[in-house]
């Protein structure tokens, strides 16, 4: 009888001890949880504080330059920047020409020196047919195509940290990739920019993507929704898309909502018209805005593909295709025709047609994102 107490009293004190370690386990695990959330919720009221501080010193025509991610005619980038107030500017072959990569970060700084409010600097830089930096670089970036089917997305993760590490060291903080589309045709437009996969394959591409670009600080952007499919160039005519809503939430959206839901900063929208929606394009539609907002849930910068592109350019002309771009709920116009959109856009406050209050909702999305990037952190 003695040796079956002693038994018990011992199952009894292990039981005790490992009672004991998991509720340690379980209050340190809580503990570890709410100094994450405590340490979160600290630098969103940061961020808060550096965005309404700022937005608040700020003229109407500082504002209306943030929404504008700007080509700039060569010659005169600096005087631009500084009389336009840009938000930012994108990078595109001939600033490369000639250069190096010590270069290319001598030109960005001197950008982000001329520019009362730090620049988001881009540059397409998707790879393969589709990248700027890589005509000054010893070995181009490969197409994502290419590199996912040669070692699968272990292959994209790590091109992907070595391109944001090389755009990061020259000043470049967004890269206007990965694209989220999903074409099944060879001889589609978009074919050769996607990674050729299935829109639940393509949702784990773009995942990855965003998820490396975040860990590197440097500025995802989602493109070209509400997805291309395989329906033409909008570079080159204005392009209608018959293909129903539904049939683009079991497919196009996929890789979006994967890219959201990982944190995607930004999605750039096409000028496709989707018939069955809408008449106009896609960049300049509320109904598009809606659904990125209010459907899939997505809160931070939306922009425009660029607004030169016939796609747009040939349905309604450029300063009025800006404001209808603000108008839908967008905040992003990128272009070269800022020297008479900005002013086009002051009219339209005054005249009472566009609200200072719209604007400000874009300016804060515009600052946040800077200050995720981190070029804001100092204001």
């Amino acid at each position: 009888m003695k040796p079956i107490v002693v038994y018990v009293f011992f199952l009894f004190i292990i039981g005790g001890l490992i009672f004991a370690n998991h509720q340690n386990k379980v209050t340190s695990e809580r503990r570890t949880e709410k100094n994450v959330i405590t340490t979160k919720n600290n630098k969103e009221n940061q961020k808060t504080k550096v965005v309404q501080n700022l937005l608040a010193a700020m003229t109407l025509e500082e504002k209306i330059g943030q929404l504008f991610w700007a080509r700039v005619p060569y010659g005169n980038q600096i005087e631009d920047i500084q009389t336009y107030h840009l938000g930012g500017y994108i990078l595109f072959g001939k600033d490369f020409e000639g250069q190096s990569l010590e270069g290319i970060k001598a030109l960005t700084d001197s950008y982000q020196s001329a520019a009362e409010i730090p620049l988001l600097i881009g540059s397409d830089e998707e790879g393969g047919t589709v990248t700027r930096i890589s005509s000054i670089l010893n070995a181009p970036f490969q197409s994502p195509m290419s590199l996912y089917q040669s070692g699968g997305l272990e292959a994209v993760v790590a091109d992907t940290k070595t391109k944001a590490e090389t755009l990061k060291s020259v000043g470049i903080n967004a890269g206007l990739f990965p694209v989220a589309d999903v074409a099944t045709d060879p001889s589609a437009f978009i074919y050769n920019r996607t990674i050729g996969e299935d829109a639940k394959t393509t949702a784990k591409y773009v995942k990855s993507v965003v998820q490396e670009l975040d860990k590197k600080q440097v500025g995802s952007t989602l493109k070209h929704f509400p997805g291309y499919g395989n329906n033409g160039d909008s570079h080159t005519a204005i392009i209608r898309d018959d293909r129903s809503l539904e049939a683009l939430r079991q497919s196009d959206f996929l890789p979006f909502e994967a890219g959201i839901s990982a944190g995607a900063d930004s999605v750039l929208v096409s000028h496709n018209i989707l018939s069955k929606l809408d008449n106009v394009p896609s960049s300049i539609s509320p109904k598009i805005n809606k659904i990125l907002r209010k459907e899939l849930g997505f809160n931070g910068v939306i922009m425009t593909d660029d607004l030169d592109m016939a796609g747009l350019a040939n349905f309604v002309n450029q300063d009025e295709a800006a404001y209808q771009v603000i108008s839908a709920g967008n905040d992003l116009i990128l272009g070269s025709s800022y020297h008479t959109q900005i002013p086009y856009l002051l009219e339209k406050v005054s005249s009472g047609e566009l609200s200072e209050e719209r604007i400000n909702e874009s300016v804060k999305r515009i600052l946040s994102w800077k200050y995720e990037l981190g070029v804001l952190n100092n204001e």
